[in-house]
């Protein structure tokens, strides 16, 4: 028989979920903090006792075999790992790596970064710090290596400074990349625009993915009327970070003045309306 407890009840119930869900994602991120400053502290007892006996290699496939018998029940001590380990301290010496953010990145993640960016232990770390603010999967931050996003990123040109407030022109300058790699869209022959529209459409989480942090899609051939003519803005966007609209005018081809022209009638428009 179903008790009848009031509103309050379901008010008590989502407090406690909140609190159960929260503090599992606080436990994750000890678990995977530790785990990350276990596998540098290996990583660094191993380089400091083959430089001082002189050991090679072939340690590590001894050690393996010996912490497999120690601890039948764990993973992550096969040879390979035990490389990456030595790798990793090897690239990033300082023991505060496992105090930073970058700590709060998981080791898969960390063994994408020493296959990728080898001997750039700064680089590791910008990735690193990158993928733990914005929650970034593997496959995507092998896709901003592959991109080298560190070198696009805040590099498009731009008129912030002079026309946003020193915080919003820093930020809006930190999420514009250039150039904007759309190398998913899988088209070949000659493209019209619309068929570009299209396809970035369809493949809009990869876009949004591309575009940066932030961006919800709001639509595509916005209506845009003015002095009674009516006009199509390609897309729409609107991003929370920055609290504004982001208009996106596609055009092929060589730049032409017009293009820019345009534009600004379309951002125009949209700082006139407020909101769409």
């Amino acid at each position: 028989m179903a008790i009848e407890l009031g509103p309050s009840y379901g008010v008590l119930l989502e407090e406690i979920k909140y609190d159960v869900a929260d503090s599992q994602l606080r436990a994750r991120r000890v678990l995977v903090g530790e785990l990350v400053g276990l596998y540098w502290r290996i990583g660094r007892r191993i380089l400091d006792r083959q430089a001082a006996e002189g050991w090679g290699a072939r340690v590590i496939d001894r050690l393996a075999a010996d912490l497999k018998e120690a601890f039948p029940a764990a993973r992550g001590f096969s040879a390979r790992n035990l490389q990456y380990m030595r790798t990793f301290a090897d690239q990033q010496p300082d023991p505060a790596i496992a105090q930073q953010a970058a700590a709060q990145l998981p080791w898969s993640h960390w063994m994408v970064l020493l296959d990728k960016l080898g001997g750039d232990p700064e680089r590791q770390r910008w990735y690193a710090a990158e993928a733990v603010e914005h929650g970034w999967s593997r496959p995507v931050l092998t896709h901003m290596v592959a991109g080298q996003l560190h070198a696009r990123q805040g590099a498009a040109p731009s008129n912030f400074p002079a026309t946003l407030p020193g915080e919003d022109s820093e930020l809006a300058q930190h999420m514009t990349r250039d150039p904007y790699v759309l190398d998913f869209i899988g088209m070949a022959g000659p493209l019209r625009e619309r068929d570009l529209e299209d396809e970035l459409v369809r493949q809009l989480q990869r876009f949004l993915l591309e575009l940066g942090t932030g961006f919800a899609f709001i639509g595509r051939q916005y209506p845009v009327r003015v002095d009674r003519k009516d006009y199509a803005l390609d897309l729409l966007f609107f991003n929370w970070r920055l609290d504004c609209f982001v208009a996106i005018e596609l055009q092929l081809g060589d730049f032409d003045p017009d293009h820019a022209g345009r534009l600004a009638f379309y951002t125009a428009w949209v700082d006139d309306q407020g909101s769409p």
